[in-house]
């Protein structure tokens, strides 16, 4: 499906599915060894921070799925939802605490949520599983070698109208992403962090740039 769309004001829902190889998902969450004990839990903290705060406030159009693979146990997946977040501060050691009282519990089961503060829930499951949830979104899967994600000539646009609709970024922590599913792009050839590859991808929609899909 190779297609150029305006995407601007339409956009009703933005998701992000961010991917830790090593993120622990179960037990006591090292607060001071975030990037070492706790699997590079300091990338997906960042990743989650800059999909859902502004300067001064909080995007409630956004929802982010972190994946913690890195045991001990099965996969487990944090889900964050804006527009339900409260006590959510632009402070990793506040959004550290968040994800340190979802793992200190047992994991749910496959196919099940449960809220653990407000805005924050707990699953089973893998990307497949998320995909699955997220088949209403136009899928793009964050790829240094794919094409360019925003359309040759591409200019910041008068704002316009769009169809509403949700799309949904794929993106890993420090390790490639081992998945084929969604619509590949590029944000350049150099490999950014995750974070900063989030805010490009709500630059670009905030600006209603017309992007290559």
């Amino acid at each position: 499906m190779h297609f150029a769309q305006s995407l601007s004001e339409g956009i009703d829902l933005r998701r992000f599915a961010v991917v830790g190889h090593r993120a622990m998902s179960k037990g006591k969450l090292p607060l001071n060894d975030l990037a070492g004990g706790a699997g590079r839990m300091d990338v997906l903290i960042r990743a989650v921070m800059s999909a859902l705060l502004t300067s001064h406030g909080l995007r409630q159009d956004v929802e982010v799925v972190l994946h913690l693979q890195g045991g001990p146990g099965p996969h487990r997946r944090l889900k964050f939802i804006g527009s339900e977040l409260r006590g959510f501060h632009a402070e990793e050691r506040s959004v550290s605490g968040l994800i340190a009282k979802a793992i200190r519990e047992p994991s749910p089961p496959i196919g099940q949520w449960i809220e653990r503060t407000p805005g924050v829930y707990d699953g089973g499951g893998t990307l497949s599983e998320t995909i699955l949830e997220w088949k209403d979104s136009l899928l793009v899967r964050l790829d240094a070698d794919a094409e360019r994600l925003w359309s040759d000539g591409a200019t910041l646009p008068n704002r316009g109208t769009a169809a509403d609709q949700k799309i949904a970024f794929l993106l890993s922590d420090d390790q490639p992403l081992k998945s084929d599913e969604g619509i590949p792009r590029s944000l350049g050839s150099t490999w950014l962090q995750g974070h900063h590859a989030i805010a490009i991808c709500h630059f670009l929609l905030d600006e209603g740039v017309q992007l290559n899909l």
